[in-house]
């Protein structure tokens, strides 16, 4: 898989697609299989990115909070401690958790990995600092 066309088509098979823009599409990710429990949920936001108006790449992201009701400093320290892909950004009013990866020559499981991997850390920090289940 080596281009975005294809990398969105296995995602439209795979998941459950939210919205889907020409350079972004955004899926539902749930947490949970116990019955008795109402799942949590992630909205992950993947994205074409250009770099340097030559190169396609892919980026995973997904919100987990706003950055004026937490500890940014504490955030901060939770992420470095215990995220291993992702990073932190804040984008407008929102922290996130994203991860980008190149196109060319990226197998799939180099893309699912990842997803679950920001998916599942996001989930643990938006539970953590918030409580809630927003995003």
């Amino acid at each position: 898989m080596a281009e975005w066309g294809d990398l969105v088509t296995y995602i439209r098979q795979e998941y459950r697609v939210v919205r889907d823009d020409p350079d972004e599409i955004r899926i539902r990710l749930l947490f949970g299989d116990d019955p008795d429990t109402e799942q949590r949920a992630q909205i992950m936001v993947i994205a074409r990115e250009i770099l340097d108006q030559r190169e396609d790449w892919v980026q995973i992201a997904t919100p987990f909070a706003r950055h004026d009701e937490v500890d940014l400093l504490e955030v901060l320290t939770e992420v470095g401690n215990s995220t291993v892909v992702g990073g932190l950004a804040v984008m407008g009013d929102h922290l996130v958790l994203r991860h980008s990866l190149p196109l060319i020559n990226l197998d799939i499981n180099e893309f699912i990995d990842p997803l679950e991997l920001v998916a599942g850390a996001a989930e643990l920090l938006e539970q953590q600092f918030t409580g809630r289940d927003d995003y």
